[in-house]
């Protein structure tokens, strides 16, 4: 008589002869994740309907998979003087710059999904210096991409553009947070190959 067996993990579920390619180039082994991550890829698969691929990467490490979690949760999702589509559009901003093909299908997504724009979401993608913005975001996104395409050049003139259109020290150190992030996340995605869920490309279409 077959008895009822607990739900798998995620790293013990088998996979399917048709499963899609790996999310990345490296074959890295699924690691024992703790039961902080276990219930945190499951909010994933409830709230969205799938677990991220840049999260299923880090899995082979749970620390590395925790301190990513943590700091991207941080940086995107806390409470901040910028909103979260400004986040998302920083996030996209700097993908272009650096030709990030996960990350500009993901958060291009998130940016068409928070602002209920679809052609905002795929101008950010191609080229923000084309899309209608408020000077307020103009003046974000153009710290962002110098911060990304010649930090060294980042100097007082550019602080103090942003304060004139608006932000606050602490949401100019959230704005070179958020890029920051995403130009190591870029790199990252890149040097691996990693792939993007299939459900980015058909939101908010």
């Amino acid at each position: 008589m077959a008895t009822k067996r607990d739900k798998p993990k995620l790293g013990e579920m088998p996979v399917p002869q048709d499963a899609p390619p790996s999310v990345m180039a490296l074959k890295l082994a699924p690691g024992a994740l703790s039961a902080e991550n276990e219930a945190y890829f499951e909010k994933c698969q409830e709230k969205l309907g799938f677990v991220p691929n840049v999260l299923l990467s880090y899995a082979h490490d749970d620390a590395k998979l925790t301190a990513f979690a943590t700091f991207y949760n941080d940086l995107m999702l806390a409470p901040s003087g910028l909103s979260k589509l400004e986040r998302e559009m920083i996030a996209v901003a700097v993908s272009s710059e650096n030709r990030c093909y996960y990350c500009l299908t993901a958060h291009g997504a998130a940016v068409r999904q928070l602002s209920g724009d679809p052609v905002l979401g795929e101008m950010m993608v191609m080229n923000y210096r084309a899309a209608e913005l408020s000077g307020r975001h103009r003046a974000m996104l153009d710290f962002a991409a110098k911060l990304t395409v010649t930090s060294h050049l980042i100097g007082e003139a550019d602080r103090e553009a942003l304060r004139q259109a608006g932000f606050s020290e602490r949401d100019i150190w959230d704005i070179a947070a958020v890029a920051a992030f995403f130009n190591m996340s870029n790199r990252m995605a890149s040097a691996v190959d990693m792939r993007p869920n299939a459900e980015y490309h058909r939101q908010v279409r």
